[in-house]
């Protein structure tokens, strides 16, 4: 049986995943002064923002991850088609917003079976580093799987050495945090990323927060490792405008990690779309039961 403190953080980062994207969505695209202007501090889930959302509703990168971990959870297995099927169903089911890059790929694959498309200097969005959640969980215990399964998933629609090295630090950071690790063991991980790619040192911080996995990586590891609760680390990630559903859900699912289920907000969790907190909590039980049967 896994340890419940195990499940604790696990739930933490997953509904502090969609918590962040549920907060951020109403004020995606505002810079930090229109957000100011609008709303002082934007601190509540009211829903609104450019989409027009209910309040507690996500966006795509809690969807995606859902339709991630769902193929995982049918499965009982890696199945590469089984992930992009459950994309191409998301897409066909008219969701409120998706990415250029995200649909690009989808299409690919629907139209020509294509699990992968060549290299390409614009697929460095946040795309595929938004839902990689559910193969975290997965492969708690297998590193190794970790690194396959999650460039596979990420080359669907994003095929980018940035993309990949962001998607693969933020995945080892949430692993070691579940496992009770603290965020010196995420400081290792910002500096292999930064080692790999210098691109992404966040200090002292740019300011941008923007779509480009650059931009969204150091807003996330800025506010981060610069605040000592779930609430601060998500009230100023979103705070900081441009892509703030993707940075708010990223900053959550740290974050969550780190301080755990008791530590996110209860208004927050109480405003989050039932349905969908439903199904992360049953998604993130059955993704750790599943990683505890993958052999060591």
């Amino acid at each position: 049986m896994t340890d419940q403190k195990i499940v604790d953080r696990a739930l933490g980062a997953y509904l502090g995943f969609a918590c962040g994207d549920a907060l951020g969505a109403t004020v995606e695209f505002l810079s930090p002064n229109q957000i100011q202007k609008r709303y002082g501090i934007h601190k509540e889930i009211t829903g609104g923002g450019w989409l027009a959302l209910t309040a507690g509703e996500v966006t795509d990168d809690t969807q995606m991850s859902l339709a991630l971990g769902q193929a995982i959870i049918d499965h009982q297995s890696w199945n590469l088609n089984a992930v992009a099927g459950n994309f191409v169903s998301w897409l066909e089911s008219d969701p409120p917003d998706i990415g250029n890059t995200c649909k690009r790929g989808i299409v690919r694959y629907r139209d020509t079976g294509e699990l992968s498309g060549l290299p390409r200097d614009d697929d460095a969005g946040n795309g595929a580093c938004m839902r990689n959640l559910p193969v975290v969980l997965a492969t708690l215990n297998r590193p190794d799987y970790f690194d396959e399964w999650s460039l596979q998933q990420c080359h669907i629609t994003h095929h980018n050495p940035l993309s990949d090295a962001a998607v693969l630090a933020l995945g080892r950071m949430v692993n070691r945090l579940i496992h009770g690790q603290d965020k010196s063991a995420c400081y290792q991980e910002a500096e292999w990323l930064i080692n790999q790619h210098g691109d992404f040192a966040y200090s002292p911080y740019s300011g941008k927060a923007s779509g480009y996995i650059v931009d969204t990586v150091q807003t996330i590891l800025h506010y981060f490792f610069n605040s000592d609760s779930f609430e601060s680390c998500l009230i100023e990630t979103v705070n900081q405008g441009g892509d703030a559903d993707t940075t708010g859900a990223l900053a959550g699912m740290l974050a969550g990690a780190r301080y755990g289920l008791e530590g996110i907000p209860e208004r927050w969790l109480t405003q989050l779309s039932p349905q969908v907190a439903a199904q992360i909590r049953s998604q993130t039980l059955e993704l750790l039961k599943f990683a505890e049967s993958q052999p060591s």
